[in-house]
């Protein structure tokens, strides 16, 4: 099944989403001849002054300020989004709502939901948008892109050289179902394992994933790289650098626990800080 339903959530508030981010998300749905929406919302900050606090600071004033900052973020990150789309010639539509903060990553889940797959840029801070990736990729039942917010290419996503990080997992499989579209049309699929990082117990090997593939058009190149007393995120890093991978495709480790998601190492370094486009599935 081919993507055909893109959608691409852009943060208004309290950084932007960075034009880059958006061109990168557009020249995805381009090179796979999807429709993409864009989602960003305008966060209603909620007033908790008091008498003492407003003969002070004003707190009213400031909150009024904040609101109209993300409203013009919002709709600033839409008129972008516009007019790179119809630049590129891609089908697209998008939605501004509004919320609060504390609602934001369930209403994209929602969102995420129902379309094929999800973009969401994630910037270098540590903060929101690292929070709304982790509940899209464990709630949404979707595959999810976590982008870089400052992508470190300037050329157009092609999707011609795919990484995928496989450990004989269930959530590696997942990943692998979930990125055949896209793996079907690479020129080249680089299957990467980890070793010496963490006891890996199966009685397969990376070339009956091959195997497997192959019946599908997919010719994988096989490899492994030693962690060398890395991480196994930073090996992954690592690999994308070196062997300039566009998008990595790896399954994401964690579950919730009273509403706080209790994450992987890997799985969250890399959402943390993507080496470049990341397709995680759960």
């Amino acid at each position: 099944m081919a993507f055909k339903d893109v959608l691409l959530q852009l943060s208004s508030y309290p950084e932007p989403t960075p034009a880059a981010a958006i061109e990168q998300g557009v020249g995805f749905a381009e090179t796979l001849g999807a429709h993409i929406s864009a989602l960003t919302f305008k966060i209603e900050i909620p007033s908790t002054s008091n008498v003492l606090a407003n003969a002070l600071l004003d707190i009213p004033a400031m909150v009024a300020s904040e609101r109209q900052r993300s409203a013009a973020s919002a709709q600033k990150l839409i008129s972008v989004f516009e007019a790179t789309a119809t630049k590129r010639g891609v089908p697209h539509q998008q939605t501004v709502e509004s919320c609060s903060t504390s609602q934001l990553a369930a209403l994209v889940t929602e969102h995420a939901r129902m379309h094929d797959i999800t973009m969401i840029p994630v910037g270098e801070e540590v903060g929101l948008q690292q929070y709304v990736a982790e509940t899209v990729i464990f709630g949404s039942g979707r595959p999810t892109i976590v982008l870089p917010g400052a992508p470190k290419r300037s050329n157009p996503l092609s999707l011609n050289v795919i990484g995928v990080a496989w450990d004989f997992s269930r959530p590696a499989a997942r990943a692998v179902a979930d990125a055949l579209p896209i793996l079907e049309r690479a020129k080249t699929v680089r299957v990467v394992t980890i070793t010496q990082e963490k006891t890996i117990e199966t009685r397969r090997s990376a070339a009956d994933l091959a195997k497997h593939l192959a019946f599908r058009g997919i010719e994988a190149v096989l490899e492994e790289e030693d962690a060398a007393g890395r991480t196994i995120g930073q090996a992954l890093e690592d690999y994308v650098s070196a062997r300039e991978i566009e998008l990595l495709v790896m399954g994401a480790y964690g579950h919730s626990r009273l509403r706080d998601f209790i994450l992987g190492g890997a799985t969250k370094t890399i959402i943390a800080h993507p080496p470049s486009p990341v397709l995680l599935s759960h």
